[in-house]
């Protein structure tokens, strides 16, 4: 019923900022603070959580299709890339 991303690792130095980002870029879709972000929109789920122990920004997406599920990947890559 739905596909599903792999854990995504991003490599990044400013982790908050990228947070920040995020939560601006997708303010008109449900959000919550529970463990890092999490954006529920119509096509797909999905979360972004910084690491405890190293610079990164993890990203699990889950997704109605696998075209909604690139195209979101995408999109959240260039915002945590700061694009």
């Amino acid at each position: 019923r739905y596909v599903q991303s792999d854990e995504i690792n991003v490599e990044i130095r400013d982790k908050e900022a990228a947070l920040a980002r995020v939560e601006k870029h997708f303010a008109g879709a449900r959000l919550s603070r529970l463990d890092g972000i999490g954006v529920e929109l119509e096509d797909c789920w999905f979360n972004v959580r910084a690491s405890n122990t190293e610079p990164l920004l993890r990203v699990r997406l889950e997704a109605r299709s696998r075209e909604a599920l690139d195209r979101r990947t995408r999109e959240v890559r260039r915002l945590l890339a700061g694009e």
